[in-house]
């Protein structure tokens, strides 16, 4: 990057008067030095910047916008400036800088270049520094979800705990945990399956009159029963995992807001009140028997316990969503229904008013006809469904011609209304999907960025952001930017570094244990006349007579 102002004067900035009377200290590094007066030129200073060999020229002004960043803060940027071409070079990714230079121009203002991947700016805003605000924005804009952090617990042996039981990905033995849940899961759904098949079933004999019986299955199942000792085993290891990972967690109120965690006790209920069913039975079966029951309460209050038990064994199979804590592909899939729920409440909204419109339509198309099966309103509301969802099942259909006119355009309506927002849902399984691919990738490779020469002792930048700096056998150079170069360049040292690279300041400068400055010599130097100009090319290293004399008469001006 290149400081240099374009001034018609044909001599050195006048001294202030502070300069004249005695040096002062540099308001930013602390350490002695003379100030030229400031003129309104210095305002419109400009600097170049090297991007992987595409220079760029912009306004000191303009990244001083920004002091926070990589290219404002002076202290960060110096490490970065090459002496010998009076410049910034940045090894760094060409497209993405064009947006980051437009993000200081326009004054926060962040756009991903069309031709630049996403991991890629993200890595050159990570670079150049441009604060976690501006990284959230352009997140945002990108349709990035912002993703809810995840505290671990404090102590030890309970982090230790919680990772064994809620990252699978953890460690090995958080591995084996997760395979024996999954096998316990697959064990349970696969009981409550085959217990449903006739000849597991039990039944029981009713005396109805004096010539005839009944026969009516029994809801509850014995204790000896071997699908009732596996679901049992199943349950003793659910309600030990969702116990341990109640006392692990590392926020208990938070604990019980997680779905995943519901889903898990919901699993679990049925169980305990089938167990207590059971064991009801087994006690009146012990006792004495009471006094006579009507048959019709008798019958009231077996349908109603029966009733009862059926919802609790269809609560069962919401274990099967236990599995999605294990499977990548139903987290995903999770999160995609979760981020679409605005759209999901749309295309029902949508699916809503059609059943109304076409469900009327279709009826008083169809009121003439003896054949119709449409008697009301409301059971038009069935056909209209299956008929805009495309399933078109044919108990309901209407026979004449204005009604299949009104089947038809239902039909067409609902294929319009369903896929207006499956792109907004595949969208957001694609952004979820890939991210998670991506994390995994990033996980598995581990990729270095050459950011600056690496024979290079030190950081320039941490010793300019100290308080004070120590005076030593270095060489200091300033710029217009009132910034202190130091180099370590001794008459008996030599740095073995590409100058390209911003670290060997001057092979060839000499060793001068003091302090000069660096500034624009006016007049016809063989560049042009009328402009204030380098005693060098910028874009040449400097040597020969010139160069010799122009540091030497300002160093014996101030000294």
């Amino acid at each position: 990057m290149s400081v240099f102002n374009r001034t018609t004067a044909m001599s050195l900035p006048k001294l202030s008067s502070q300069d004249e009377d005695g040096p002062t200290p540099h308001a930013f590094t602390g350490v002695v030095h003379f100030e030229p007066i400031p003129h309104d030129h210095d305002f419109c200073e400009r600097v170049v910047i090297n991007v992987s060999g595409l220079r760029f020229e912009t306004q000191l002004r303009t990244l001083n916008q920004f002091p926070d960043t990589l290219l404002g803060d002076p202290a960060r940027r110096i490490r970065y400036f090459d002496p010998l071409r009076n410049e910034y070079f940045f090894d760094r990714n060409r497209p993405s800088f064009d947006a980051i230079l437009y993000y200081y121009q326009s004054g926060g203002r962040l756009r991903r270049p069309v031709n630049v991947p996403l991991d890629v700016f993200s890595e050159e805003i990570k670079f150049y520094e441009l604060g976690e605000l501006a990284t959230n924005k352009f997140r945002e804009d990108e349709g990035f979800i912002k993703e809810e952090e995840k505290p671990l617990p404090s102590h030890e042996f309970q982090r230790k705990v919680w990772l064994l039981f809620e990252y699978p990905e953890s460690s090995q033995a958080a591995r084996v945990v997760a395979i024996i849940s999954v096998f316990v899961i697959l064990l349970s759904i696969v009981i409550f399956c085959l217990e449903t098949l006739p000849e597991f079933k039990h039944y029981n004999v009713f005396n109805t009159t004096t010539n005839g019986t009944k026969i009516e299955e029994d809801e509850v199942p014995e204790i000896t029963d071997p699908f009732f000792l596996i679901e049992t085993i199943c349950i003793i290891w659910f309600t030990f995992e969702l116990s341990v990972r109640f006392l692990a967690c590392p926020n208990k109120l938070n604990f019980f807001r997680d779905v995943m965690n519901i889903i898990d006790i919901i699993a679990i209920i049925p169980y305990f009140i089938t167990l207590a069913t059971v064991m009801a039975e087994e006690e009146d079966k012990l006792k004495l028997p009471k006094a006579p029951v009507s048959p019709q309460d008798k019958s009231t209050n077996q349908a109603m316990s029966l009733a009862i038990l059926r919802v609790i064994r269809l609560v069962r199979v919401f274990r099967i969503f236990k599995l999605s804590r294990h499977s990548k592909g139903l987290q995903i899939l999770g999160r995609t229904l979760k981020a679409s729920m605005r759209e999901l409440g749309l295309l029902i909204f949508f699916l809503f008013i059609g059943v109304i419109l076409f469900s009327s339509a279709v009826y008083f198309a169809e009121a003439g006809s003896d054949q119709s099966f449409f008697k009301s309103i409301p059971d038009a509301f069935w056909w209209a469904v299956v008929t805009m969802t495309t399933v078109g099942y044919g108990d309901m259909r209407p026979v004449g011609v204005w009604g299949k006119i009104v089947g038809s355009l239902c039909a067409i309506a609902g294929v319009l209304t369903i896929a207006l927002p499956v792109p907004v849902i595949v969208s957001n399984f694609n952004y979820f999907y890939h991210r998670e691919t991506d994390q995994e990738e990033m996980q598995s490779q581990n990729f270095n960025h050459v950011t600056s020469c690496p024979y290079l002792p030190g950081t320039l930048g941490q010793h300019l952001k100290k308080s004070s700096l120590s005076e030593s056998s270095s060489d200091m150079m300033e710029l217009d930017e009132d910034i202190l170069l130091t180099s370590d360049v001794t008459s008996k040292t030599k740095l073995n570094c590409n100058p390209r690279h911003n670290n060997n300041l001057n092979g060839r400068t000499k060793n001068i244990n003091k302090q000069f400055y660096y500034k624009e010599v006016g007049g016809n130097d063989g560049w042009g006349e009328g402009y204030g100009r380098r005693a060098w090319p910028w874009w040449q290293p400097a040597r020969g007579a010139k160069a010799t004399a122009a540091i030497t008469s300002r160093y014996s001006a101030y000294s």
